[in-house]
């Protein structure tokens, strides 16, 4: 679904699906990332709380930032480094995250897979912003899509993922993936698509808002009701992400 999304575009606005022979190694490298960061991701929500594994994929902007500190790339800035660790207290709050569980061996290799995640999220956030930021957003998207499209077909093909290719067996099935397919698709394109333009080291902090989005989602849609820590954590993530917003 995403890779059609981003073909009519190129489509559309008669874009160039030629890309420099200098950049082919990135946009390869940023298709397999992309690829890898999902199935990583999910492999973790199998094993620990779904609110734990958000959490901790939420991780990326603080990597990010902290890289582009490290590399030079941006000026470290010690107001911004504290509201991002308010933002993840208040991720920590929002998300609810049960602090009694018992630490197994499938519980830290899903921490670890969680973690793993971010930082593959947080290195192609880097590449596409100081690497790829000269291909047409809808050309860099379409060659990603597509390199993810290879990577599920053959990672599914080999079982790697049990019933990695398996359809859904009812109708709620069909309904969920077809949604997941629009919504998600069409969001984490456009995202690609708009990320050179968007300064990651410093407005990637607002994607944090996801987890708490999500929640007000499910409030509405699923009648799921947040509890007095949520709001809390919920208040203090906004607060971060709009001071962020707001420094020089």
């Amino acid at each position: 679904m995403s890779l059609l999304f981003m073909l009519v575009i190129v489509v559309l606005y008669k874009s160039s699906l030629y890309i420099p022979k200098h950049l082919r190694k990135w946009q390869i490298a940023l298709g397999l990332l992309i690829a890898f960061q999902s199935l990583f991701l999910y492999s973790a929500i199998t094993l620990i709380p779904v609110p734990m594994a958000l959490l901790l994929v939420n991780t990326w902007p603080m990597m990010f930032i902290l890289a582009s500190w490290a590399l030079g790339r941006s000026q470290p800035k010690l107001p911004v480094l504290f509201m991002l660790a308010l933002i993840l207290v208040g991720l920590f709050l929002v998300l609810d995250i049960d602090t009694s569980i018992e630490l197994e061996t499938s519980w830290l290799l899903g921490v670890f897979f969680a973690w793993f995640s971010a930082v593959l999220l947080a290195a192609t956030m880097w590449i596409t912003q100081y690497y790829l930021a000269d291909l047409p957003g809808s050309v860099r998207s379409t060659y990603t899509m597509t390199g993810v499209l290879v990577v599920v077909i053959i990672v599914g093909a080999l079982s790697v993922v049990p019933d990695g290719l398996s359809l859904p067996h009812n109708n709620t099935g069909w309904y969920g993936l077809l949604s997941l397919s629009i919504f998600y698709g069409i969001a984490i394109t456009l995202l690609f698509v708009l990320a050179h333009k968007l300064d990651m080291a410093r407005n990637s902090p607002i994607l944090n808002f996801e987890p708490v989005a999500s929640l007000f989602l499910a409030y509405g849609f699923l009648g799921q009701l947040l509890n007095g820590t949520q709001l809390i954590g919920g208040a203090i993530v906004v607060l971060g992400i709009v001071s962020i917003g707001f420094m020089k």
